[in-house]
């Protein structure tokens, strides 16, 4: 299939041939996009949430009330989890909260979630990603004339250094190389903004895990 090619400047530069197995599905797989953006969320945890046991709580270990004769229960130390300053019963721990997902999975789903864009006309083909200078006023003005408003841009293996220090200060713009590509950052922007160099890139990406599932 085919796709039309802009400049940076919103005119049009002629048309690129993707692979319609990664572009051009049309039944879009919801739980193969939500399985993979809750593995990418789930590696990205901290894990670092914490609370004390009861060997961990520093209170005295000396029994403060009477055995009988006080009208209430029997207790011995004051580090047990109900009473205030005490430990936390069955409380998290310190533990990573990553999962496998296997590699088909992934590869699948973000095939569906480029097909997503495709299918939506969210998906605009640049010629190239590149400023003389890093000028925000200017790529600012240049995301205007394209309608660009909310989008992940995506270049080639390397992002051009004044494109990306001009796109930082825009909101709602997240510029990453080809090698960055990934579910989670496609689906929570409204727009996919790739160059030529990109779709080699993302071509090669799928040709390399296909010989691998050989």
């Amino acid at each position: 299939m085919e796709l039309a090619v802009k400049t940076l400047d919103g005119k049009a530069a002629g048309k690129a041939t993707v692979d319609a197995a990664v572009f051009g599905l049309e039944d879009i797989r919801g739980d193969l996009l939500q399985r993979t953006v809750r593995w990418q969320l789930a590696k990205r945890q901290a894990g670092t949430h914490k609370t004390q046991e009861r060997g961990e709580v520093s209170v005295t270990t000396k029994k403060y009330i009477r055995q009988k004769g006080s009208g209430g229960a029997r207790h011995g130390s004051r580090n047990a989890n109900i009473f205030v300053g005490g430990a936390v019963a069955h409380g998290p721990r310190v533990r990573s909260h990553a999962h496998e997902l296997p590699k088909k999975v992934r590869k699948l789903a973000l095939a569906h979630a480029l097909s997503a864009k495709v299918r939506d006309g969210s998906l605009i083909v640049l010629d190239e990603a590149k400023l003389d200078a890093a000028k925000t006023k200017e790529l600012s003005a240049k995301f205007k004339a394209l309608g660009v408003e909310n989008a992940l841009i995506i270049g080639g293996p390397e992002v051009d250094a004044n494109f990306a220090k001009a796109a930082r200060n825009i909101p709602n713009i997240d510029v990453l190389p080809v090698a960055g590509l990934n579910v989670y950052d496609i689906l929570r922007r409204k727009q996919l903004v790739v160059t030529k160099d990109a779709l080699d890139g993302i071509g090669a990406r799928f040709d390399a895990t296909a010989k691998e599932g050989k």
